[in-house]
């Protein structure tokens, strides 16, 4: 993802090479894999449960995707991708007006979490086993802490931001809270904040992190 939120190319992980437009056979076993985890654990669902609720056979399967890993790390794209989608063209909003800018992009990413809640508690746990699951979830926490680095580096060249700890080390540290607090909240969790306040206080968080106050103004 760059800067202002566009995506970046995604990559196969797995996934076979794409098939002639009108093959909507992937599509049936990712809609069935989005479906499986919204009623069970990515452990209890098998091959052939992906397979069977796609309409097709085993072998057909393994056509489309080498593993279920794969089928997993191609939802997660998608929601990096919409994520991606929910933020683009905001940037332009921090110079206007950094509240706003950052509270829409915490709650595109609380909204996208809460929509797909079964799919990223898919990625911890399958994150145990996965090596690939785990760069997916290196490589979205780096998208987000770079951008998050170029934006307070932004605010401070522009006198709206003060200086202080490495703008990088901030954007870890904020975006650590995040993966905690959200996960908690979606998961129930306990302690959690709840899912009406969670935008709000992540967001107090995050400008009195930054501005150091919780009432940020554009530079003049």
């Amino acid at each position: 993802m760059t800067y202002d939120g566009t995506a970046t190319p995604r990559s196969s992980r797995g996934r076979r090479a794409s098939r002639p437009t009108g093959d909507d056979r992937e599509l049936d076993i990712l809609t069935t894999a989005a479906k499986l985890l919204q009623e069970r654990a990515l452990s209890e669902i098998s091959i052939d449960d992906l397979a069977r609720g796609a309409g097709i056979s085993r072998p057909t399967f393994y056509f489309y995707f080498r593993s279920k890993d794969a089928v997993l790390l191609t939802l997660l794209d998608r929601v990096t991708e919409e994520i991606g989608a929910a933020v683009t063209g905001t940037f332009d909003r921090l110079r206007e007006d950094p509240v706003r800018y950052w509270r829409e992009c915490l709650a595109a990413t609380h909204t996208t979490f809460a929509t797909h809640r079964s799919v990223l508690a898919a990625a911890v746990e399958a994150g145990r086993t996965s090596a690939e699951v785990r760069r997916w979830r290196s490589d979205m926490k780096e998208i987000w802490i770079t951008r998050t680095t170029l934006a307070i580096e932004a605010e401070r060249a522009r006198g709206t931001a003060p200086p202080g700890p490495r703008a990088r080390d901030l954007a870890i540290a904020l975006n650590a809270m995040n993966d905690s607090v959200l996960y908690a909240t979606l998961t129930g969790d306990e302690p959690a904040v709840p899912a009406s306040d969670v935008v709000e206080i992540l967001l107090h968080t995050w400008l009195t992190t930054i501005y150091q106050t919780a009432r940020p103004t554009s530079a003049a």
